[in-house]
């Protein structure tokens, strides 16, 4: 079997579920050593099925031909303290970290609830907190280590709703948070031949969807609910393709449409279907990759 990410070293963040274990699998079948991080140990933690354990578990299986495997760490991203100490177990262990991809996310219960902003309360702001703060924060470790070695890539998982209104106004602000961060960090990182992108997931299937869907897609944006839906490896396998393009710095700091990526590189889904992008119905990225825009203010 092919494994064009043997020997590297990833870390996926909010991988016990959804996105995130999607694309962990998929690295991990490629051949790397992935780290997988959540909050959810035992199942029953939480009302959906997954935990990093069972995450890491699958990595290894999916990894038996290729060498890849996976490493479980619970870890609430919402604590610094405890995301410092995960870095410290990849640099104690592996001594470097090729590809770090943020997806952890947490969503506020009342999400779907058609209200306006004033009538939710300010515990919503959880979702900057993870979702934008804690994509920060660990880019941040990520960049000393990969700065250091010269060589990296940093994904972040974002979406259309940076630029069309999804959910209401912390969600959607929150996803611009991410790709203007990505933007930023890839001007200070390039000097160091580290990559950063902005990934734009349109409907994806994790368990959440799936039961968003079955129980009140009534409530959601029809832009969203109308779509086909991606596999959660979907995602996975574009960031692979990715990372394993010696010319990935030509991308760095770009926000891309994931649908679109794939097509560049040939990749389609599970099934075998390629994925249609959302641009004209949900919009278009704003941030061009730093090789082809000059947002230095110079």
């Amino acid at each position: 079997m092919s494994a064009p990410l043997a020997g590297k070293v990833a870390l996926v963040t909010g991988a016990s579920r959804g996105i995130g274990k999607g694309i962990a699998l998929v690295l991990a079948e490629q051949g790397a050593t992935v780290y997988v991080t959540g909050r959810t140990v035992k199942e029953g933690d939480y009302y959906l099925p997954g935990t990093v354990g069972g995450t890491a578990a699958e990595c290894d299986e999916r990894g038996k031909e290729s060498g890849g495997k996976g490493i479980a760490v619970a870890v609430d991203h919402g604590d610094d303290e405890a995301v410092a100490r995960l870095f410290e177990q990849i640099e104690r262990e592996q001594g470097r970290l090729d590809i770090l991809v943020n997806s952890a996310t947490q969503l506020s219960e009342d999400l779907l609830e058609p209200l306006p902003f004033w009538e939710k309360p300010l515990s919503n702001l959880e979702m900057w907190e993870v979702g934008a703060r804690s994509y920060y924060v660990c880019s941040w470790h990520a960049a000393k280590m990969m700065a250091r070695q010269k060589s990296g890539l940093i994904a972040m998982i974002s979406g259309y709703t940076g630029v069309t209104y999804t959910y209401g106004v912390i969600f959607s602000a929150t996803k611009c948070i991410v790709d203007r961060i990505a933007r930023d960090m890839a001007i200070e990182l390039e000097p160091y031949n580290v990559a950063t992108v902005s990934l734009w997931q349109g409907l994806t299937l994790t368990e959440k969807a799936r039961d968003n869907l079955a129980k009140v897609s009534d409530k959601m944006t029809n832009s969203v609910a109308g779509q086909t839906g991606s596999s959660v490896e979907h995602p996975g396998r574009v960031i692979a393709a990715l990372a394993s393009d010696p010319e990935i710095m030509k991308r760095s700091g770009g926000s891309f449409i994931t649908a679109e990526v794939a097509d560049d590189y040939g990749v389609v889904d599970i099934n075998g279907r390629r994925i249609e992008s959302m641009r004209e119905k949900r919009g278009a990225p704003l941030w061009k990759p730093i090789s082809e825009a000059d947002y230095r203010g110079k």
